[in-house]
């Protein structure tokens, strides 16, 4: 066997993810399975009101990694361009999830740019599911605040640290 044949097909799953959902977490599965090794690779720094801290959205992703037993996948927290990050980790490609047409003008830009800046790293973007296709984390965490339930949109630890965030039932 050649070391292209033993060479693991890494890809990166980036995103802000304040907080992760099942929509999130549908992507990431999906990608898994398209990959040998699938990076939740965290954004530290969004330009984005974040609700909660890197390392908490990082804490967040692994336990919810570890309950769906997705062994192929790890997550990373990252500063910078998201085409240097993929590289520093051995990577190919992106992942990216599309929801709208909105998603698609906005990833179909970024995609140009990183293969302006690295031409030798793909984008693939995966549809959502329809049952995800109105969610957002921004919408979620509104709701929530809000005291509406949003326990069918969002795994339990989610749920759980959106609770601990604003002092009441987030379900």
């Amino acid at each position: 066997m050649s070391n292209a044949e033993k060479r693991q097909r890494i890809a990166v799953y980036p995103g802000s993810f304040d907080p992760l959902t099942h929509g999130h977490l549908d992507i990431a599965r999906r990608g898994a399975r398209l990959f040998d090794m699938l990076i939740v690779a965290v954004y530290a720094v969004p330009d984005k009101n974040l609700l909660f801290s890197v390392d908490e959205r990082v804490q967040l992703w692994e336990e919810v990694i570890a309950a769906e037993g997705l062994t192929n996948v790890r997550v990373e927290k990252f500063y910078g361009l998201v085409v240097e990050f993929v590289r520093s980790v051995g990577g190919s490609v992106i992942i990216k999830g599309l929801r709208s047409p909105n998603d698609f003008e906005a990833e179909f830009q970024q995609g140009l740019m990183n293969r302006k800046l690295a031409p030798e790293i793909e984008t693939v973007c995966l549809l959502t599911n329809l049952q995800h296709l109105f969610v957002s984390s921004s919408l979620l965490k509104e709701v929530a605040r809000l005291g509406g339930n949003v326990s069918d949109m969002l795994p339990p630890v989610v749920i759980k640290a959106l609770q601990r965030k604003f002092g009441h039932s987030a379900s």
